[in-house]
């Protein structure tokens, strides 16, 4: 059976992705499959600016809701699920619109997933557990040190997720994280029509605190509670940002302002690394959100020029 058309709607958090995305993919034949490593996390719908009810009945969406909150979930179980998904469009005569801005989902959909280089829940458990233990991180340092002298020298002393990661890796496939960094980077293409949205950073800013005020003032913190009284948050859905920080507020460690101004800090942080991933590839199309006068420029006007990219169509005047 022939692989579907696949598209790309990619941009940073906050830019726009879900409106364009539903009326672009009625015009490509498409229908919607999420590329957001949090979207496949029930229950967690505000918090990650999930698509609505109204949006899914209006567009098909594929790829939400894949597991419990409660649950681990790797790159690798995404790519299967997204791999079933993409033969029943095929079956069907349709295409695959992927949006959305997890970089590692998109550089495993095109580049491959590191093959041999998934880690196993009881290697995974070991390690954190060594590395949660007391002066567990500075052993951990020394043996990847020995193991993995350039992942340690690019990892910061204070990075305990990249150290444990590292450590992993080593442990589970016997080969350091920087040699099967090196086997994956290839040249950096995305291979398949694609565009993405760009904001200006001081207007993207500006929209990263009010949707995040929007999503407070819709029952952020209720969902939450919801969450925490059921299966409660595993290791990864716990990290989501916002939800790492109101969790901090609601355990007592910090003010409802100190949890949402970190909140937006490292969300903003986080636009700034997707938007260096996604000026790295050269067959990205951008397609720019706002005028020259720096107004918003409207959906329709967007999404005309979005189609005329991804159909390889003159961008129209």
């Amino acid at each position: 059976m022939p692989e579907p058309r696949r598209y790309f709607l990619l941009g940073p958090t906050a830019s726009g992705k879900t409106a364009v995305a539903l009326q672009l993919a009625p015009r490509l034949g498409a229908e919607i499959l999420s590329l957001d490593s949090m979207l496949v996390y029930r229950g967690m719908d505000l918090g990650t600016a999930k698509p609505t009810a109204e949006e899914r009945a209006a567009v098909p969406h594929h790829l939400l809701d894949l597991v419990g909150p409660e649950d681990e979930f790797s790159v690798a179980r995404w790519l299967e699920y997204a791999g079933q998904v993409e033969q029943d469009l095929a079956a069907r005569g349709r295409a695959a619109l992927y949006v959305g801005g997890t970089n590692l989902y998109l550089k495993a959909l095109t580049a491959g997933l590191l093959h041999g280089a998934e880690v196993s829940a009881e290697v995974r458990r070991q390690v954190r557990e060594e590395g949660a233990s007391e002066g567990g991180l500075e052993r951990l340092r020394e043996e990847l040190k020995s193991v993995d002298a350039a992942s340690f020298a690019r990892i910061h002393p204070n990075d305990r997720k990249r150290l444990l990661r590292a450590i992993e890796m080593y442990r589970a496939t016997g080969r350091p994280l920087s040699q099967w960094q090196e086997q994956w980077a290839g040249k950096p293409e995305i291979g398949a029509a694609a565009v993405a949205l760009l904001w200006s950073r001081e207007v993207l800013r500006r929209r990263v605190e009010e949707r995040f005020d929007q999503m407070l003032q819709h029952g952020l913190l209720d969902e939450i509670d919801r969450i925490r009284a059921t299966g409660g948050f595993g290791p990864t859905a716990a990290k989501a940002l916002g939800y790492r920080q109101m969790l901090s507020h609601l355990e007592g460690a910090c003010s409802l302002e100190q949890a949402g101004e970190r909140a937006v800090t490292l969300t903003r942080t986080y636009i700034r690394r997707q938007m260096t991933w996604l000026r790295s590839f050269p067959d990205l199309h951008w397609v720019g959100m706002e005028d020259p006068d720096s107004m918003p420029r409207p959906l329709a006007s967007v999404v005309d020029e979005a189609e005329a990219a991804l159909l390889g169509r003159p961008t129209p005047e």
